[in-house]
């Protein structure tokens, strides 16, 4: 996902700014959960956060600070972000999703940082649909795009700072001195001959104190928080089982739903007995109900999962399937590639005419199938309706979004439903869906649970099965390219074509991210940083296939193709592949050069011998403004590929959590595996799709995973994006090392190497 956040406001159709600026104009009053049970309350809201404390949380919606500066908008006033108990525990309220990209401690590192309190005092908490948790940039609620820590960077320093300068001046007033005569350190404020006072005996004078709209942070030499390797805040209840998902959301009475979805995408009911179904023992009620893209489906409402799922299993259904698209793996690649011999529309103009009379050409398709997103912990979502007015508990990346959506799909006021984001199990870009569609359909099986007598909680579960067959997938893509170039490797043409699905036509999003009818996702990555002349061109076919973004999105292709045929040029012209590269770039990209010299210098490449039957593989990519350089080992043994080594080379400016970036360049690096190994695509037959497990959409498994070294290149800039920049240069390189051993690139994605 990948926004520029100067258009992203401007270009937002204005019926849905209009309905998130209702949503913030008056509180959901106290909320349904307090007609729960105290102790079932008391455990949701400890794990949704629900802050109550010194600093209580603001919003145009709940109130504000004391004395808020008049300058200061809601992302800027730290009561909405920093609660700070008698006993000196700060906690602070983090403005994003945290589904294992770690910024539920990167986010409180950096207002720690400035606010310098005692990190081993220090907790963190989801926000929620408030305004004041938008995105500062965009103004939007949205985890993705990995801009978590870039966006916020500033932000959360500010909210550190402003939130030190009242607990200074807090201090100064009680002891009748000059706030310049202050210093903090460690979560005290210290005064003249060393005396001390704790940030939690301060807090609550200092919350009625006047916001500062001005402060000064602190310069990059004085950190001690930000930079250093920190294990995650979250690291003991996720390694020892405890940490709660949106799965586990429990309360009072509430029912699980499980919905017979349509096999075909949008297909309606038939018929349907739901004799035996009712029968189960333990289901409540059998209901139709609407499902994505005006298709319908059938929920089984009951005391728990398995009862729910045995009841859906009992139900004997037919599905009229004759209005709707019913899409054909192979019937749609031989479409492909026939619109990839055609032009399309031009994104990139450049002149081809020195193709004809190349002294060398390389003429390549590449096959990128749809890929399913999998996060461990499968859709989930629970609605409470009590009248006007409704709770959500899920995983969301856009918990804005989802309550408007939620909201006109219950007919109510957007300011009458509240989120509470929970942890959530993965995502990779399905818990940010511009149509909220695991959101809706929830939303659409409490109310009709509601007409049915059914006035609990529901919680709509999907099984694995349900998450890989229920659609919203990496599209699928062609990509064909016509290379000409010389003995010395200079390029005096490229002509290449790619074909998939928009992500974003018909979305929210397509005002900024479709530009002359062409999406900016599918093309992101492209042709830098090398100075080629390339004419590139796109189509966009229709397909009833839902798809979305990916974890990076476009840069899961693009990267592919660029960085395998750079290395064919260099292997065609008998050069190193990292030397090309670097003649390439010339001085205008010298984070790449950084980035790739620096995985080169560790992993021992053109030094160290290789084992006999390995080969190095090599590729750079940028996007989201990091660059991540991978040089690998690999070997191909009875047709089979083995990726044996990783050396990864980043560049992502500060990094304010090295543990942190070194997981996701791991994480990315096998994710980015995952799309090499067989099995590793989703098809379709007659409509249907194929696959429905780990089974038969396979993952890499412990013995498929390599050995992974991540050096960071050093810099004190702010930082950049990393939750997806580790993934698009690991099947290149993996691909390039095959192609140094056999002497053919694979242009299929996973790998077919017969």
């Amino acid at each position: 996902m990948h926004f520029h956040p100067d258009t992203v406001q401007a270009h937002m159709p204005r019926h849905l700014l209009a309905l998130l600026e209702k949503s913030q104009e008056g509180p959901a009053e106290a909320g349904l959960a307090e007609g729960l049970a105290r102790r079932s309350f008391l455990k949701v809201t400890a794990a949704t956060g629900f802050a109550l404390g010194a600093f209580p949380l603001a919003s145009v919606a709940q109130g504000t600070a004391a004395a808020p500066a008049a300058g200061l908008k809601p992302f800027q006033q730290p009561s909405a972000f920093v609660r700070i108990e008698p006993d000196g525990i700060v906690t602070v309220t983090i403005n994003r999703l945290d589904f294992g990209q770690g910024v539920q401690t990167g986010l409180p590192m950096i207002l720690a940082e400035e606010l310098d309190a005692d990190w081993s005092k220090v907790r963190s908490t989801h926000g929620d649909a408030n305004i004041a948790y938008a995105d500062p940039a965009m103004g939007l609620h949205l985890t993705g795009g990995s801009n978590s820590i870039k966006n916020s960077y500033t932000q959360y320093r500010e909210l550190g700072a402003r939130t030190r300068a009242m607990l200074v001046s807090a201090a100064a007033a009680q002891w009748g001195v000059d706030a310049s005569a202050l210093r903090t350190q460690n979560g005290f404020v210290v005064g003249p001959g060393g005396k001390k006072l704790g940030y939690g005996e301060l807090a609550e004078a200092a919350m009625k104190l006047p916001v500062p709209e001005k402060v000064t942070l602190k310069d990059p030499k004085q950190f001690r928080l930000i930079g250093q390797p920190t294990g995650r805040l979250d690291a003991k209840a996720k390694s020892s089982g405890l940490q709660d998902y949106g799965i586990d959301v429990r309360l009072p009475g509430m029912l699980t739903a499980v919905v017979a979805r349509p096999p075909v995408f949008a297909a309606k009911l038939k018929s349907l007995d739901d004799s035996a179904a009712k029968a189960v023992k333990g289901v409540k009620a059998v209901l139709r109900v609407p499902t994505d893209r005006g298709g319908e489906g059938v929920a089984v409402i009951a005391d728990g999962y398995w009862a729910a799922k045995q009841g859906r299993d009992a139900l004997k259904v037919e599905w009229n399937t004759d209005a709707v698209e019913k899409p054909d793996t192979t019937a749609l690649l031989a479409s492909y590639r026939a619109l990839a011999a055609k032009p399309g529309l031009v994104a990139m103009q450049a002149d081809t005419a020195a193709l004809a009379n190349a002294p060398h050409k390389i003429s390549a398709e590449f096959v990128f199938p749809y890929l399913a997103h999998a996060p461990m912990e499968p859709l989930n979502c629970t609605v409470l309706l009590a009248g006007d007015k409704a709770e959500l508990w899920m995983g969301t990346q856009m918990p804005g979004l989802d309550a408007v959506a939620a909201a006109q799909a219950l007919g109510l006021q957007p300011q009458n439903v509240k989120v509470h984001t929970q942890m959530a199990g993965g995502g990779f870009g399905r818990r940010a869906i511009p149509t909220s569609d695991y959101v809706v359909e929830a939303c659409g099986v409490a109310k009709a649970a509601l007409g049915a007598g059914l006035a609990v909680p529901v919680r709509t579960l999907w099984s694995r099965e349900d998450d890989i067959k229920g659609g919203y997938y990496r599209p699928m893509h062609v990509h064909r390219a016509e290379i000409g170039f010389d003995a010395q490797g200079q390029i005096l043409a490229w002509d290449h074509t790619i074909v998939g699905q928009s992500i974003v036509k018909g979305s929210p999003f397509e005002g900024f991210m479709v530009k002359n009818g062409i999406d900016a996702t599918a093309i992101e990555g492209m042709k830098e940083p090398y100075d080629v002349p390339m004419k590139l061109s796109v189509h966009h076919p229709q397909v009833n296939v839902p798809v979305l973004w990916w974890r990076s999105v476009g840069s899961t292709h693009t990267a592919y193709a660029m960085e395998t045929l750079i290395d064919e040029v260099a292997r065609t012209t008998k050069q190193d592949p990292v030397a090309y590269r670097l003649r390439l770039m010339g001085d205008k990209h010298p984070r790449h050069k950084a980035a790739l010299q620096l995985a080169v210098a560790q992993s021992g490449y053109g030094k160290k011998k290789l084992a006999a039957g390995r080969a190095w593989g090599v590729a750079v990519h940028e996007s989201f403004q990091s660059v991540v350089a991978y040089v690998v080992e690999a070997s191909v043994k009875d047709g089979a590929p083995k990726l044996h080594r990783i050396t990864a080379g980043v560049h992502c400016n500060l990094a304010v959590n090295p543990k942190s970036v070194e997981a996701q360049v791991q994480g990315g690096a096998l994710m980015g595996l995952s799309m090499c190994l067989p099995g590793g695509a989703i098809t379709l037959k007659d409509g249907v799709v194929e696959q429905s497990n780990f089974g038969d959409f396979a993952v890499p498994r412990i013995t498929d995973m390599p050995q992974v070294a991540v050096h960071i290149v050093p810099s004190a800039e702010p930082p950049t994006g990393m939750g997806e920049p580790g993934l698009p240069p690991l099947a290149p390189a993996f691909a390039n090392a095959i192609a140094q051993l056999t002497g053919k690139t694979p242009r299929e994605l996973p790998f077919k190497m017969a």
